[in-house]
């Protein structure tokens, strides 16, 4: 009986038993986490809803979801389902960081859902090895959150021209 528990264990634990694809799998799933980290972060200093930790799990599940179904032998057009529910679920995750404020037209979390949503498709990348892929887009969901929001801050800061209201930088 104990032989058959240890062959079971053996078998069920036996997806990583070639030091190849222990390797190749935890690149990825650490590349993931790495680069959500790097965008949780930045959305931790602008004091978002979703921050570090946030952007990390996403950037982890997405990506395990990604690398366990190649492991499974999911085909190309499996692969592209599961894509698109994983997408889609994410979209519904977003939605939670999103808050319409009072009977205004004021939303807040827009960008906070769109960096959740860039974070999965950077996990994407990094699931499917493309390593490189992932971490060219992090640098420019970074360079969109960061740079852009400063140009955004001094442009409402230039009095409007026209009448118009400056555009609202502090929304996110």
């Amino acid at each position: 009986m104990m032989e058959t528990i240890a062959a079971t264990l053996r078998q069920e634990f036996a997806d990583l038993s070639d030091p190849a694809q222990l390797t190749r799998v935890t690149l990825r799933l650490v590349v993931a986490v790495v680069l959500g980290a790097i965008v949780g972060f930045e959305r931790e200093l602008r004091g978002s809803s979703a921050g570090l930790r946030t952007h990390m799990l996403v950037a982890l599940g997405v990506a395990l979801v990604i690398v366990a179904s190649e492991q499974s032998g999911v085909t190309p057009d499996g692969t592209s389902r599961v894509l698109q529910g994983l997408l889609a679920g994410i979209g519904f995750l977003g939605a939670g960081a999103i808050l319409k404020q009072g009977d205004g037209e004021q939303v807040k979390g827009l960008t906070t859902a769109a960096s959740i949503w860039c974070t999965a498709a950077i996990a994407v990348a990094a699931g499917l090895g493309k390593e490189a892929t992932a971490v060219l887009a992090t640098f420019i969901t970074v360079v969109i959150l960061s740079l852009l929001l400063r140009i955004e801050r001094r442009m409402a800061r230039e009095p409007a021209s026209a009448g118009q209201a400056p555009h609202d930088p502090g929304r996110r």
